[in-house]
């Protein structure tokens, strides 16, 4: 079974979630375009805390872990 390490810190969590709640609001709206829904991928890594992209690239904004 594949383990997730948690690499999103709580900052970075929150920015992640209110970017990618914007982007879908303004989607769903028509403000922006169905290319909006793209906000989808940071809403889902800021709930899950795991980013793919931040293990590939050797990256994690949660600070010292134990």
């Amino acid at each position: 079974s594949m383990k997730f390490e948690t690499n999103v810190g709580s900052t970075d969590r929150i920015a992640r979630i209110a970017v990618g709640a914007a982007l879908v609001v303004l989607a769903l709206a028509g403000v922006i375009g169905a290319w909006g829904y793209i906000g989808i991928v940071p809403l889902a890594t800021g709930f899950i805390r795991f980013c793919p992209a931040y293990t590939l690239l050797g990256m994690n904004t949660c600070g010292k872990q134990v």
